[in-house]
């Protein structure tokens, strides 16, 4: 029981900058390992490629945050709340996408079900091909420990956001403490 109260007296010490490097470090190499699949031949659907767009803009505005702390703690707060905000909603939208590789709930049309109705001739045919998606939404590619790739994305997202919140929480209170 000793290491795990020594991890958490650990996490309690870590400081909003470190935080905030730390969030933007984590966001930089998952988005790394998305580029990584992809290479190895497991390409995104439209919702994986969504779903980037918070470690698109996460892992820079975690960096600047991590700067400001440093220097303006209120600044560097607002920023980290920001960036706990942002992977919230990256948790919950990969949470969904999840679902809908489960079949818990239906998926956007564009990326999933079947053609909506068999091809007249050739050319309807191919027209078809054209406007159909390859890369479906609703099937998983890889499960990794069970989970998928957008399971992993709610799962490190949600991390993220817990610990941007911790980061803000801190460099807001230290910065309250300063103006007093």
């Amino acid at each position: 029981m000793k290491p795990i109260t020594g991890l958490f007296r650990r996490f309690g010490d870590l400081s909003p900058t470190a935080a905030a490097g730390i969030v933007s470090f984590v966001a930089a190499a998952t988005i790394s390992g998305a580029w990584i699949f992809e290479i190895a031949g497991y390409p995104p659907c439209d919702l994986c490629l969504q779903q980037r767009w918070a470690y698109y803009v996460g892992a820079p505005l975690a960096a600047t945050a991590a700067l400001a702390c440093a220097f303006k703690p209120r600044l560097g707060g607002a920023l980290l709340v920001c960036v706990a905000l942002l992977f919230a909603g990256g948790a919950v939208f990969g949470a969904w996408h999840a679902g809908v590789e489960w079949g818990f709930w239906q998926g956007p049309s564009g990326c999933t079900g079947a053609v909506s109705q068999r091809a007249a001739d050739m050319s309807d045919f191919l027209r078809q091909i054209e406007s159909t998606r390859l890369v479906r939404c609703d099937e998983v590619a890889l499960r990794i420990f069970g989970l998928s790739l957008a399971g992993w994305n709610a799962a490190i997202s949600a991390g993220l956001a817990f610990l941007a919140a911790f980061g803000a929480r801190k460099a807001l209170a230290g910065a309250a403490d300063h103006v007093r």
